[in-house]
């Protein structure tokens, strides 16, 4: 029986997309993505959870994000959970998740032709502790 890895996420871009050419003028963006959850707990409380997510887009869609992407962007992606590895410098083997999109969709609303506006969510996306794209964006516990 075959597997599917598929993921579908609505979210907020955290960070303008970090966009790196690699060899054969190949496009590569790569940008956090918050989606938030809301619920009320037992007392009626509203809680909110929100949890980060680190999206790669290859090629057009790299393209297309660097161009109309920014910080606050709501956008619907679909794609593909990758986890991969890598030894740092001390030698700890280290773990990324990442979704891999092959479906962008832009969410916000356009005004009278003008430029995409972020959402207003209520969200604060500028106090978040964001390792740029070099770095590991998670360190995985198993």
């Amino acid at each position: 029986m075959r597997g599917v890895n598929r993921v579908m996420l609505i979210g907020n871009l955290g960070r303008d997309p970090d966009v790196q050419h690699l060899e054969g003028n190949i496009a590569v963006a790569k940008f956090p993505l918050a989606t938030t959850e809301t619920f009320k707990d037992r007392a009626g409380k509203l809680i909110s959870q929100t949890e980060w997510h680190t999206v790669v887009l290859w090629r057009g869609l790299a393209e297309l994000a660097q161009k109309y992407l920014h910080k606050g962007s709501l956008v619907y992606i679909e794609g593909r959970l990758r986890t991969r590895s890598w030894e740092d410098k001390e030698g700890v083997k280290k773990f990324a998740t990442e979704v891999v999109g092959d479906n962008l969709i832009m969410l916000d609303k356009r005004t009278d032709g003008g430029p995409i506006t972020p959402s207003s969510d209520g969200v604060d996306y500028s106090n978040q502790d964001i390792p740029p794209m070099g770095e590991a964006s998670q360190d995985i516990p198993f």
